[in-house]
């Protein structure tokens, strides 16, 4: 595992939280009042919350919290909300509130009741927490002089110590995923994921084959060249492989679009759209950072993962509007927006990853503005050929808090990719964007696939539930459900 820079440190305790030595100790309020580990510290400190508690008329609403200060420790009330529609998201959301809190007083040790324990169960309920707590933890200082990363211990009370343990590798693949999109343009290149990647497999014992342009060039990936023509930093394609120690039951592949930055090309995009763009490598992270936590849970599962790594830029050599290209599946493409650079650079990596046959084919990328239009910034388009297989990707998300919504593939929207010059073209029209994208892909894979745009959700612009602006390693917890069910 590539050890992240943060030193959070999360583990379970058998003890009452009143019994639990710390600098801060955080107890829930549902409905205005206290819980029963609430109630319990309560008279340990002579009545002190409830009586905070009617003074301030705190209704612990979501999200909301109050500090009461003891001298040189503290005591966190964290609004849990009603009594109705209790689940595990609210109980991640509330861990992050603990965190974020935690991070503004600089305390280093933290005592958290199991939220909700009661209603969902320790098991259930100590998971989802841990994972708010470390990623709502995280923090990407690394270019920041002077400021460190966080370090801090939480203890969860009453917890279970095997879902912390388990929620604790999802929570540190999700941090890695977050840290790759993080990292600006001029750091993380192509030839840099690569070696991110090597590195990953070097250290959770995965096995790794990265192709050159001259490796492409022999496999006929001319769609992927053609948009990474214009860059001086050449693309790479990568390969992770995981084997299960036994027999494995199905054989998977998840492929992840690695644009390293994305100018548009030709297509120039305005300055405001080309902000954050570094960000449009977040399916590859996503697929990265799964393969990490999937080394360590160990699935049944045989999974190859894929990373078309390259950058869209602007020079003499850059492809341009009106070519025609050959994907390696032999399908030449009319390229009408040098925009829509993504789906060509997956076309030839769902091509390739088609090569080993697998059961299945999960695709993430940050594909199309349309995508983020329909669902706006929390919620990926889910588009599957095989609706079994959709639904149990939904529900995987569902179980993470990460929300997948599933969208049509319209096939008489195929139409609209119609080429005078070529088998098709890269984009059509502006209505149903998100959806002529994805039927774009299908000319490139084998059935059952699945095609997940993260245009919305990879990448926040501001602080949000679970962490702060930046990278969010959407997917990757995802996935890796996924794969354990």
């Amino acid at each position: 595992m590539l050890k992240s820079m943060m030193k959070i440190d999360i583990r379970s305790a058998r003890r009452p939280l009143e019994a639990l030595p710390a600098r801060m100790r955080a107890v829930g309020v549902v409905a205005g009042a206290l819980t029963e580990e609430g109630l319990a510290l309560d008279e340990t400190l002579g009545g002190q919350l409830s009586a905070t508690l009617r003074r301030s008329k705190f209704k612990g609403n979501v999200g909301e919290t109050l500090t009461l200060v003891q001298g040189e420790t503290f005591v966190l009330l964290v609004g849990l909300g009603g009594k109705r529609g209790v689940s595990a998201d609210r109980v991640r959301r509330a861990g992050a509130v603990v965190a974020r809190e935690a991070l503004r007083l600089k305390v280093r040790e933290v005592a958290v009741e199991n939220f909700f324990a009661d209603r969902l169960g320790k098991a259930e309920a100590s998971y989802a927490l841990t994972e708010g707590l470390y990623l709502g933890s995280y923090r990407f200082v690394k270019y920041k002089s002077g400021e460190r990363p966080p370090r801090v211990r939480y203890w969860i009370a009453r917890g279970r110590g095997r879902s912390v343990a388990e929620a604790l590798v999802m929570a540190e693949a999700t941090a890695f995923a977050r840290d790759l999109v993080n990292e600006p343009p001029n750091v993380l290149t192509p030839e840099a994921l690569a070696e991110r990647a090597r590195s990953l497999a070097e250290a959770s014992g995965l096995e790794i084959e990265v192709l050159g342009p001259e490796e492409m060039e022999a496999l006929g990936m001319g769609a992927l060249l053609a948009v990474a023509r214009g860059s001086s930093n050449p693309p790479r394609l990568i390969h992770l492989t995981y084997r299960p120690e036994t027999k494995p039951r199905r054989k998977v592949a998840l492929v992840g679009k690695g644009l390293c930055f994305d100018t548009g090309g030709y297509s120039l995009k305005p300055t405001d759209f080309m902000k954050h763009m570094k960000g449009d490598m977040g399916g590859a992270a996503a697929v990265l950072g799964a393969m990490q936590a999937i080394a360590r849970l160990k699935p049944a599962v045989e999974v190859h993962a894929y990373v078309a790594a390259a950058e869209n830029k602007i020079s003499g050599s850059a492809y341009v509007v009106d070519e025609v290209v050959r994907a390696m599946n032999g399908k030449t493409i009319e390229v009408k927006n040098t925009d829509a650079e993504g789906r060509l650079t997956l076309a030839d990596a769902l091509v390739y990853a088609g090569r080993e046959a697998p059961d299945a084919i999960v695709e993430l990328s940050t594909l199309t503005g349309a995508a983020v239009v329909a669902l706006g910034k929390d919620i990926a388009g889910l588009f599957a050929t095989d609706e079994r297989l959709g639904e149990a990707l939904r529900s995987a998300g569902a179980g993470e808090g990460e929300k997948l919504w599933p969208m049509p593939l319209e096939e008489d929207y195929k139409q609209l990719l119609k080429s005078d010059v070529a088998d098709i073209a890269n984009v059509g029209n502006r209505e149903g964007g998100a959806i002529q994208a994805a039927l774009f892909l299908t000319e490139f894979v084998r059935d059952p696939f699945v095609h997940i745009d993260i245009a919305g959700p990879a990448f926040q612009k501001q602080a949000w539930a679970l962490g702060p602006a930046g990278g969010t390693g959407f997917g990757v917890r995802t996935l890796v459900r996924w794969l354990l069910s």
